[in-house]
Formats: structure tokens, sequence, C-alpha cells
């Protein structure tokens, strides 16, 4: 297969084309399947998050704005301005009872719905079918919803301008095989970067395929009738409620066993203006599931102490890197549930919420109930395992982010593998470095000066030392470096 490189100044609206482009990657590349909200179904969604990833990764890869910097903020007003031109739509979700507006989310509870167009061939254009990428730009550019200098305004209000020079591969592209091992590989060198260590057996584990966890069934595989009437009706319970407590909480359920929904179901109040009672009822059963259940965060448990120790040293930004990175490994339903559970603890935990014990503070009782479902390493102490929950409890809308430190270093070896380049000499990060041989010799024999002077100088100096030792060492040393006992004594 032939490849072609183009430059964006070369196109006769370089605006239009860069915008044509992030169309088309986020419609080929962000994951669009059926997905779940309040244990209703939605079809053929993606969440906010990860459509802000797909558009990183792709604005970091291609340069379109040269080598400026592009945070994570800017990239997430392209997605707004997506929506804007209808580009995707918001799933109507409502929240309090009321529709959301339609602003764009960087959220991976957030889910939005490619538009469709009209077909004008079908009966009085009734018919909608979606295009594909391609196609879809060039009907979103003859529309007169959408211009050439009107893009321009908003590449310009960004404070991104198209380079002139980024050389795009048109039809050069990976497998997805390559783009995930890719993922993986610098996931995990970003890791050893920011977490020390001592061994490396867990990581080279996590590159392993490993048996997905068995998972708890959910409403998708309910057959029973009355389980999913059961189901049903604490769907309808919380739509009617205007209260993120029961909403978070209900999300949580799809993962408990129909047992403990039908008895949680059957053991409402019989007033249902007594909210305080659901509430109690819907913590008393989640705590218990997740008493008794295999800890989330079973895999890579070293990293678990070394992102404590950071949190410990007040090196938060650092710790939030590393647990960012550590959420990426693992795999999708545990991951998912994850989300769920922590955003649930969050609410709970809030001062202001339902008070779960009348002697306790929300918060401490949150962390207190559902430690152990999160992580229980044995290696940790009972003080960092708390300071990690909470840590997480925090700042659980930005955990599950994926850095950009990372986009940018996957975009570099991606790109070096798309050009045929030795993928690991552009890598973001360096472990050791290749130097000649008269570098290497004369380094050597600075660093040895330096540490035998040091060493000279400990001698002198330590006054524990007797007169006796003193001038025994002092003869030894002298034996052996000469000209570094002149240099230090002088003559």
């Amino acid at each position: 297969r032939q490849e072609f490189g183009f430059s964006v100044a070369q196109k006769p609206f370089g605006a239009t084309y860069v915008w044509s482009s992030i169309i088309n990657t986020l419609q080929t590349q962000v994951e669009v399947k059926k997905r779940r909200h309040r244990l209703k179904r939605h079809n053929d969604c993606f969440v906010g998050s990860e459509a802000v990833d797909v558009i990183f990764s792709h604005l970091l890869q291609n340069k379109y704005f040269g080598d400026v910097d592009i945070p994570r903020a800017k990239v997430v007003r392209v997605c707004q301005a997506l929506m804007d031109y209808k580009v995707f739509e918001a799933v109507p979700t409502k929240v309090f009872g009321k529709d959301k507006k339609p602003t764009f989310e960087d959220s991976s509870s957030s889910l939005y719905r490619f538009t469709t167009i009209p077909n004008q061939d079908s009966e009085l254009g009734k018919e909608n079918k979606l295009y594909s990428p391609s196609r879809y730009a060039d009907a979103l550019f003859k529309s007169s919803d959408i211009k050439s200098a009107s893009l321009e305004d908003l590449w310009e209000n960004l404070s991104l301008k198209p380079a002139s020079s980024p050389h795009v591969n048109v039809f050069a592209t990976l497998s997805p095989q390559v783009i995930n091992e890719v993922w993986q590989e610098e996931t995990i060198g970003r890791l050893l970067q920011l977490v020390d260590l001592p061994l490396l057996d867990s990581l080279l584990k996590q590159q392993e395929v490993v048996p997905k966890v068995p998972q708890p069934k959910r409403q998708s595989d309910v057959v029973n009738s009355s389980n999913y009437l059961d189901r049903g009706i604490l769907k309808a319970y919380s739509d009617s409620q205007e209260d993120e407590w029961l909403s978070a909480a209900i999300d949580c359920l799809e993962y408990l066993p129909d047992q403990m929904v039908v008895e949680i179901s059957r053991s409402f109040p019989e007033q249902p203006d007594r909210t305080d009672l659901v509430k109690e009822l819907l913590f008393d059963a989640i705590g218990r599931y997740y008493s008794s259940r295999k800890p989330l965060l079973n895999h890579l448990y070293d990293v678990h102490n070394g992102i404590a120790e950071l949190l410990v040293n007040g090196k938060t930004e650092i710790a939030l890197e590393a647990t960012q990175l550590l959420l990426k490994l693992l795999d999708f339903q545990n991951r998912e549930e994850f989300r769920r559970l922590l955003y649930f603890m969050a609410v709970a935990a809030h001062p202001s919420e339902f008070k779960l014990q009348k002697e306790s503070d929300n918060r401490m009782v949150v962390k207190r109930i559902f430690s152990k479902a999160i992580v229980d390493n044995k290696n940790l102490s009972k003080g960092k395992t708390d300071l990690l929950v909470l840590f997480l409890m925090d700042h659980q809308k930005d955990v599950f982010k994926i850095p950009g430190t990372l986009h940018k270093i996957v975009s570099v070896k991606l790109m070096a593998i798309q050009n045929g380049r030795d993928p690991n000499r552009d890598a973001g990060y360096i472990y050791c470095q290749r130097i000649d041989q008269r570098d290497y010799f004369s380094n050597t024999q600075k660093t040895t000066k330096d540490e035998l002077l040091n060493l000279l100088k400990t001698i002198d100096e330590d006054s524990k030392l007797s007169a006796k030792e003193k001038k025994k060492l002092l003869g030894q040393f002298y034996k052996c470096h000469p000209d570094i006992f002149i240099e230090y004594f002088g003559n």
C-alpha cells in the first residue's frame, strides 16, 4: 500500500481540513456501543472522556498546530464545538428530574451519540442513516451552518493556528493490536518513571494476557422476569426522585446479584417519601456486597505502596498521574465498576448528605466500609491504605482521565512506527543512553577521582578515629593513590 504525505498548508482550507480529520478520527476510533445509565440502556453511545482522549492523541500525533502545547481543557472546548455543530449530541439523560443542558463534559459518566443525516432518497426524508466519516465531514462542509472562516475563528479563539509544515500520512494505518500494545508498554514505562518499585515482576506479569475476573450477573444477563421487574421498580423510583445520592446508588446495584436486588426491592418502606429509610437500605446492601467482594484494585500491589509514599511526601500531582496510569491498566469491566463505586462513595461521603451513622462522620464511615473493596494490600499499612482510599474518593472526577504526558509519549511512538523509524529512539523517557568510548572513559575517571577525594576527606575529618588508626588508613590510601593524596594534602 502506497503512503502519501501532504502539508496542511497545501490544502485550500487548512482549518477545514483539520476539522474534517478530527471528525473522521473520532468516528472511526472512539468506542461506540450499547451503554447503561441508571439501569437504562442507550444504543450506539460513547463517553465524553474517551472522545477527549481520542482527539487529544490525534492532534498530538499529527501536529496540526506544530509543537505548541495543547492542554486537555482546549480539547474539551473542541469537543464542545463538535457538539455545537451537531457532529454528535448528548444522550438524553435526566439529573434531578430535568434534562441535562447541552454542555460537553469530560467525564466517564456523560454519554454522547453521533447524529444522523436525513436520507434525501427515502420517502419524505423520514429515514436516517449514518454516513461514513469522510462523507459525513463532506456533508457538514456543504451545509450552510459551517464555513471555513468560522472554523478559523474557532482555532483562533483557542489560540491554535494550523501549522504550515505538518505532514499527515493519510493511508498509513496501524492495527488495533499494535496500538493497544504501545499504550500498554508506554503506560507501564511512564509508571516506572513515577513510582519506585523494588521488583518488576508485577509489571511484567501485567503485560501477559490475564483472564477476566468473573462478574456478577448484570441487568443484561437477567432472564427471570421477576428479577427484571424488581430492578425496573428501583429504576423507576430513582427516576422519580431529584436526588444524586439515589442515582449513584442505583447505578451500583447493576453489579449486585439478583437475590440482593430482590431483597432490596421487597424491603422498600411503605411510605414513598421516606428517602432516609431507602438510603439506609441501599447503603447497607451495597456495603454488605462490597465487604465480601474481591478488591477492585487487585493488581500491581507494589504500585499501591509507591503511590501512598508519594502522598505521604506531599507529591499529590505525581500521585494523581500514577493513579491514572494504574487505572488505565485495569480491564474494562473492573474499571467501569470501580468508577461507579467511587462516584457513589464520593457522594455518600459528603457532610451535607444523608447521615450514615449518628456518631461518625460520613467520610470516615464510607472509608471504613469500602476500603477493602478497593485495596486489600497486606504490605500497605492501615494509615497508608486510608490515605490512598481517601485520595481516590476526593479525586474521583480526575483519576479515570488519561494523563497528557502519556498521550504525547504514545503519539511520538506511534508516529515513529508509522514512518518506519526506531520507535524507542524518540521515546519520552530514557533509562540509559549510548555514549562513545572517549566520553565513557572521561566520565569514569572523573567520577572515580571525585569519590576517592570524598573518601580521603572523610578519613581526614573523622574525629572518631584514633591517631594510630587514621595514620594507618592514610598510609594505605597513599600507597594505592599517591596522586589523589598529594592533590588533597599538597607536597
